[in-house]
């Protein structure tokens, strides 16, 4: 039920973006992927220190909603500090960012729109899609073992 709830949130993300914003890397995996980024060093170290790369590099599929250096920044230092000091919590926060077992594409995205999704309410309007305040800004990153779409906001489950 969980996933279906969090592949439902990754699909009511990215009504929208249709496939011409894809981009393809057959030879690496969701983490590899994120390394390469220049604007996801937070959230690299961040799924180091909760013990999810290996996770994250596994066979998958999976849908990240990745939140860019930016999105981490908007959280406050103190905040963000603190959370990576919490790997518990660290660990729920950046999980909420993730669908396991399913590889979430934009072309799939239409259905969700007015919908709460783990906790997250969806917004789908005039090609732009919301969820908790966190907005799609490039979709379709497609690896090996998943697909990745950046977003503007870090997650941050209830509880």
């Amino acid at each position: 039920m969980k996933a279906k709830l969090l592949a439902g949130a990754a699909l009511a993300l990215l009504v929208g973006f249709g496939s011409s914003t894809a981009a393809r890397d057959d030879d690496k995996d969701i983490v590899d992927i994120a390394v390469g980024s220049k604007d996801h060093t937070i959230l690299v170290k961040a799924v180091k220190e909760a013990g999810l790369v290996e996770t994250l590099k596994g066979k998958g599929p999976f849908t990240v909603f990745a939140p860019t250096d930016e999105a981490f920044k908007k959280l406050g230092k103190d905040t963000l500090d603190a959370v990576v000091k919490d790997k518990e919590k660290l660990k729920k926060v950046l999980l909420a960012h993730v669908v396991v077992d399913k590889a979430v594409t934009a072309a799939d995205a239409a259905k969700l729109d007015g919908k709460k999704v783990n906790g997250f309410e969806v917004k789908a309007a005039d090609g732009k899609v919301m969820i908790g305040g966190a907005k799609v800004t490039k979709a379709d990153l497609k690896a090996k073992n998943g697909v990745i779409h950046v977003i503007d906001t870090v997650l941050v489950p209830a509880k």
